[in-house]
């Protein structure tokens, strides 16, 4: 049986978890949506690039929307770990509050405890292949736009010729 005191102990460790976990759900979640919001502007300006007849515009576009796509999916993944791991945490301080009354349950608490904080660490794994190559997809974006903006000043001084 635990003393209160070791009880309290044992509540700290999964409250920093929680609290942790907290700010990490925070981060990938504010990346999600500013993926989610490119992701749209993206299929719009490839549906009016193929509206417009600009098929290698369009076909540009298709380009970076399957790279935002593959992260997000990585910041999905990261995010559904996370909150996973949180909620291991939480129901591992129920599991000791319970503890007090059969030792047993602390056994499971305690193998709640760490596939929690493995779960956690897997949605940081994620998180991190996802940082890893945000900077390409900007680097493909910048070339995007050069191909964007060299298509239309063709297209500007084909016109301008006739």
């Amino acid at each position: 049986m635990l003393t209160k005191l070791e009880l309290f102990q044992a509540f700290v460790a999964p409250a920093i978890f929680i609290s942790g976990a907290g700010l990490f759900v925070l981060s990938i979640n504010t990346r999600l949506m500013g993926m989610v919001s490119r992701l749209r502007v993206f299929r719009r300006e490839k549906h009016l690039a193929a509206m417009a007849g600009k098929k290698q515009e369009a076909m540009a576009l298709q380009s970076q929307i399957d790279s935002i796509e593959l992260r997000a999916g990585k910041i999905k993944n990261a995010f559904f770990y996370m909150l996973l791991g949180t909620i291991g945490v939480m129901m591992t301080c129920l599991l000791l509050g319970l503890s007090l009354s059969s030792s047993e349950i602390m056994l499971i608490a305690v193998i709640l405890f760490v596939l929690s904080v493995l779960s956690m660490l897997v949605g940081m794994m994620f998180y991190i292949s996802e940082v890893a190559i945000a900077l390409t997809s900007v680097k493909e974006e910048e070339k995007l736009y050069d191909l964007i903006d060299s298509v239309e000043l063709a297209d500007e001084n084909h016109r301008n010729s006739l």
